[in-house]
């Protein structure tokens, strides 16, 4: 314990610290005279951190805030594995200002209601009798991990936490009640209102399932299914379920021990470190030029038969992700089910950013040889290196040149460090599309 309090660097607070911080999830730690006072997690940690400068603090986090000399951090590579550690540290450390982690009188309980839409709320135990339920799961000793769990689970499987209401709530606008009951209501075709009110309670079973322990089950249920609709060619619903699929492996697949972390507050670095020099080596094979991989850029399209059709740009520096310089792209070609014209419309679109948006040392085109090819096409003069990658068994797709003449070579990754790195960047380019997508879908909705 006492051997990570003298590795963690210590920075001392001041108003503008964290202009400094990086933007990953990560455990931040207050210290005042060497002794931790205060755990905390964040998905963003310098979005979080810098809340703690603002001028209408609470009163707790007023006297935290006078108390604290100094600030640490440890970068971790997901929002599930900050949740862990967090727990962890507060646990070997007991902190002064950690009340409600450490000591919880009235533990809280996950519930989901026992109504037409049944609901998924956190109760206390003096208030489990006011609402019937379905399933009531705790106590959990800290509440903190228990929304951050659901915080998780909604963005895979949407629910609802509102009664009954005249209009769709503002969760909905968002992914994370959809469909929201509240919509489905006012529906007046009844085999829509009935297909709809039926992928809500899927969504509730499948809660059910995954806080039950049934994980390996509900995966199995999810891919039978997926594969249904594929050989029923209904290939934008096998879609969703695909990427309903990958996030629940993201959350539940097996994480770096927490105690690494402890042993080793470098840990994410080194990580990532790791992913980039396997891949540079990777691409060396193939006689790729690439002088650095520092900065990497993921482009994706989103569109649903051709309308609301969206780009994303995610940007990753140094292996970790840079959402300050993600760009999102609203398709202006009327073909929006043409991939590969939109492609190159986003393309042309980039290059006239190259100066003030920055220049990618990599960029990285979700799919295969005919979304590649526009982009090589665009950036030959640029000398900027181009390479796909392929959703069907995670296959890099390598231009190589030979007497002029571009020709492809397949990589089919093997699990290991440069998976984890390509898996991460293309399921951060599809994520940040398909929410851009959704949020014009709905609004077209709305419009209609």
């Amino acid at each position: 314990m006492q051997n990570l309090l003298t590795k963690l660097p210590k920075i001392r607070i001041t108003p503008k610290i964290y202009l400094d911080l990086p933007e990953s999830p990560g455990v931040y730690i207050y210290f005042k005279n060497h002794l931790p006072i205060y755990v905390g997690k964040a998905i963003n940690l310098k979005r979080r951190i810098s809340s703690y400068f603002g001028l209408n603090l609470e009163p707790k986090t007023k006297r935290l805030m006078d108390d604290a000399e100094y600030i640490s951090y440890i970068k971790v590579s997901s929002e599930l594995e900050a949740l862990l550690l967090e727990a962890k540290l507060i646990k070997l450390y007991l902190p002064k200002y950690n009340i409600i982690a450490k000591d919880d009188k009235h533990p809280l309980y996950i519930q989901i209601t026992d109504e037409g839409y049944p609901r998924v709320i956190t109760a206390r135990k003096s208030n489990l009798k006011n609402t019937p339920d379905i399933a009531t799961y705790g106590p959990f000793p800290s509440s903190g991990n228990v929304r951050g769990v659901l915080k998780m689970l909604r963005r895979i499987f949407p629910y609802s936490e509102h009664k009954i209401g005249k209009r769709a709530c503002l969760y909905s606008q968002i992914g994370l009640c959809d469909p929201c009951p509240n919509r489905i209501e006012g529906i007046k075709n009844e085999d829509l209102k009935l297909k709809f009110k039926k992928q809500y309670h899927k969504n509730i079973k499948n809660i059910k399932s995954l806080l039950n322990g049934n994980i390996d089950s509900l995966k199995k249920d999810l891919e039978k299914e997926m594969k249904s609709l594929s050989d029923n060619q209904n290939f934008e619903e096998a879609a969703t379920l695909r990427d309903k699929i990958q996030k629940l492996e993201y959350i539940t697949k097996s994480k770096t021990p927490v105690e690494y972390y402890i042993e080793n507050p470098n840990l994410y670095e080194d990580i990532r470190n790791k992913e980039l020099t396997d891949f540079k080596k990777i691409l060396n094979l193939y006689k790729m030029s690439v002088g650095s991989l520092k900065r990497i850029e993921c482009f994706d399209v989103a569109h649903i038969s051709g309308s609301n059709a969206t780009a994303s740009m995610v940007t990753f520096i140094e292996g970790a992700a840079e959402k300050s310089l993600y760009r999102h792209f609203r398709i202006i070609q009327k073909k929006g089910n043409d991939d590969y014209e939109s492609m190159r419309e986003v393309a042309r679109r980039r290059k006239k950013h190259l100066s003030d948006w920055g220049r990618p040392d990599l960029i990285v085109v979700d799919g295969g040889w005919g979304q590649l090819s526009v982009f090589l096409k665009e950036f030959e003069k640029d000398k900027i290196p181009v390479v796909g990658l392929a959703k069907r068994f995670e296959t890099l797709i390598i231009p190589v040149k030979n007497s002029g003449t571009a020709n492809i070579k397949e990589h089919k990754f093997s699990k290991g460090p440069t998976l984890n790195l390509m898996q991460r960047i293309r399921d951060e380019a599809h994520r940040f599309a398909q929410s851009y997508h959704h949020r014009l879908f709905s609004r077209s909705l709305f419009e209609s």
